[in-house]
């Protein structure tokens, strides 16, 4: 009797996390809301709007952003795994969102509900200043640092992120004791820069490039292993001598309940990949700034992996680590 009821309650869950083919075919009738974990104007909220711009011409309905910042993308995360997994609501989220970020919480959802669906672009992290500042480069600020123990303020928008991650881990080698200061997102970071509350920022570049154009704000290093076209003359973070601060790249995307129907994530996956190769999407890229670099969930679930595996360990050295 027992096992009849386990067979029919496997089922029963099959059942309910397929879909009708037919179903499938007439998908999206309705608005898709992506669900983004940062505030308006960040790198992050630029990215979806562009994809929500052009992505609503090859699916067919009109497509919204909605800013759900807070807890470092936790609350939206939360918003997306207690939703119906219809493929109607989607979440802006980076490779390490799952491996690292939420590692640094205690959520009351799982992580592994959470799926990617396609990938957009990689992200230019660095350290900035304003260019009124008196440091020229990331070892006049560190020095300036090493000097002033409990002087240098600096902000970044969340726990867990690699961009605090990386920050963290230069002042630590270069034995500078700081003061960090946490926002929701990129606008109300360079707000603060720009304000002198902070002395440096780690930030997107995407989020800063019109107020570097401008004169405003000068990157010191990038937390990569090379060296970028745009900004040109910044040195990355590997040839400074911080080669730790350049091991996660962090790649952006759109992500989904991992119950969504599969012919679903096969129509999106599909209607993004359009996206990315309109001339238009390539155009707003330029703009503001970021890396595009488009993969599917294969590339992306890997990726997660992988950081993971680097990841974790850094948590943990930098006294980050939440558990699972």
């Amino acid at each position: 009797m027992c096992k009849k009821v386990v067979i029919f309650l496997s089922t029963l869950l099959v059942a309910c996390g397929s879909i009708n083919p037919a179903l499938a075919k007439e998908y999206p009738t309705k608005p898709i809301e992506i669900l983004c974990t940062f505030t308006p104007g960040s790198s992050m909220d630029l990215m979806a709007r562009i994809v929500a711009d052009i992505a609503k011409k090859y699916l067919g309905q009109p497509i919204v952003v909605i800013n759900k910042p807070g807890a470092s993308g936790a609350i939206a995360a939360a918003d997306i795994v207690t939703s119906n997994p219809d493929g109607y609501k989607l979440l802006t989220a980076t490779s390490v969102f799952i491996s690292i970020v939420l590692q640094t919480q205690k959520i009351p959802f799982d992580p592994s509900d959470l799926t990617p669906i396609v990938n957009f672009m990689e992200y230019k992290l660095g350290m900035a200043v304003k260019s009124s500042s008196p440091w020229k480069t990331l070892g006049e600020l560190l020095d300036y640092g090493s000097k002033n123990p409990d002087k240098l303020r600096w902000c970044h928008p969340g726990r867990g992120t690699t961009l605090q991650i990386n920050t963290l881990l230069i002042f630590k080698k270069a034995g500078v004791q700081t003061i960090e200061v946490p926002y929701k997102g990129s606008p109300e970071m360079i707000s603060a820069l720009l304000g002198g509350h902070v002395d440096a920022s780690a930030i997107a570049y995407g989020a800063a490039k019109e107020q570097v154009k401008a004169g405003n704000v000068r990157y010191l290093t990038f937390y990569s292993d090379r060296r970028y076209s745009d900004p040109s003359g910044v040195p990355c973070a590997a040839e400074l001598g911080f080669p730790e601060a350049a091991k996660l790249p962090t790649l952006v995307g759109l992500y989904a309940h991992k119950h969504t129907p599969e012919e679903i994530k096969k129509i999106l996956f599909n209607a993004f990949k359009k996206t990315y190769e309109d001339p238009e999407f390539k155009k707003g890229f330029e703009k503001f700034g970021e890396e595009p670099r488009f993969e599917g969930p294969e590339f992306l679930n890997e990726a997660i992996k992988k950081s993971e595996e680097i990841g974790t360990p850094i948590l943990k050295e930098l006294g980050l680590y939440g558990g699972k």
